[in-house]
């Protein structure tokens, strides 16, 4: 059998998480952007499978499945005009994501994510009802732990946190916060003792900024947990894009969103930066989020092979360090077959005039 969430993390192995679906099969024309909504599990599972595929090749060692969004409150807002079901969805995401983790060592995770009827009403029944439908799906299918994922109020996630720990299965949750703290001021410290305290068992961060910038704000978390002796395993899955200037809401706030962030996208060689400070900082839970493509998974992986004790199947055609460069034919590119070389590269945007920074819109707008 395969060993769990909480006893692969309690025994200090890195779990390498998945990267991020909806822009990358938005970006493969299978999710409508704005929207962010995951019919395509029911519309085109061989697209979803394929990229599921992908991410356990390139090392992931969960998969999870492919609900983000995937509320009913959610879907009528988006203008679901397929009448898809959320219920529908959920477990068709579900047949999906075991397939593929069978596959290989991997788990399967269920995640659910913030409801547009917490900012309309705030009504704790009415936002829980939401969280236990798609929880009857996951415990239905039996996934082997739940995600709480992608919330911008710590209060919010915390009622997911408490109906889904009714499971009895492990629960983690992320928010898409800054260092700043939450939506409503709430500081990452007290946003984790809060989640601990509701019944999670890993927490964390994901989406909305860079890994480092991530990485520092999971740090204030763990602070706050050792401030109030509390226990909880650490979980970082960023965004896959620099965004140094952004604020409190992250890279929605910036321009490129979310049509031109190509310019911005990470290269592998920042991927093993933030995996080895991730790590550096007690974080055993790293995987990525939007922007996050399979090779980056991989970087990952390599980065942390040492630590791992083995590489992912997708390195069999790969070295971290460009040494299959060496048999190039152009001598000013064998000359790039090392370490420093990539490491030290400070990549040119190609565009003319290119501004270093963008101004991002006002987050406190509505």
């Amino acid at each position: 059998m395969k060993k769990g969430i909480l006893e692969r993390l309690d025994a200090g192995e890195v779990v390498i998480g998945d990267g991020g679906y909806v822009i990358a099969l938005e970006r493969r024309g299978y999710v409508k952007a704005g929207h962010w909504t995951p019919e395509a599990a029911v519309e085109h599972p061989e697209a979803v499978r394929q990229i599921h595929r992908e991410f356990l090749r390139a090392g992931a060692n969960v998969i999870q499945t492919f609900t983000f969004y995937s509320s009913d409150d959610k879907l009528e807002l988006s203008g679901n005009v397929t009448n898809i079901t959320g219920q529908q969805i959920n477990e068709a995401a579900c047949d999906l994501a075991r397939e593929v983790a069978n596959e290989g060592n991997a788990l399967v995770a269920g995640g659910v994510s913030q409801t547009p009827l917490y900012k309309d009403s705030s009504s704790e029944s009415e936002v829980k009802a939401i969280f236990k439908k798609q929880l009857d799906v996951f415990v239905k299918n039996n996934v082997d732990f739940l995600i709480v994922e992608y919330f911008e109020h710590v209060a919010e996630a915390e009622w997911a946190v408490q109906v889904l720990k009714t499971s009895g299965k492990p629960v983690a949750a992320t928010l898409c916060i800054s260092p700043e703290g939450d939506i409503d001021g709430v500081s990452p410290g007290d946003c984790a003792v809060r989640l601990v305290k509701a019944g999670a068992q890993i927490v964390g961060i994901n989406c909305h900024l860079d890994p480092l910038t991530c990485v520092r704000t999971v740090k204030l978390m763990k602070e706050g947990l050792e401030a109030a002796k509390l226990k909880a395993h650490l979980m970082v899955q960023p965004l896959g894009f620099h965004t140094p200037e952004c604020n409190h809401t992250g890279y929605l706030s910036l321009p490129e969103f979310p049509f031109a962030l190509e310019s911005r996208a990470m290269t592998r060689w920042d991927m093993q930066k933030y995996a080895r400070e991730a790590y550096r900082v007690g974080i055993r839970y790293i995987g990525g989020c939007c922007g996050f493509e399979p090779y980056h998974i991989r970087a990952l992986a390599e980065e942390l092979a040492p630590e791992r004790g083995f590489l992912p199947p997708a390195s069999d055609k790969h070295d971290m360090w460009g040494k299959s460069l060496e048999l190039h034919s152009k001598p000013w590119v064998r000359a790039r077959a090392q370490r420093g070389f990539w490491e030290n590269l400070l990549p040119a945007s190609g565009r003319p005039k290119c501004p270093s920074m963008a101004t991002p819109e006002d987050s406190t707008a509505t």
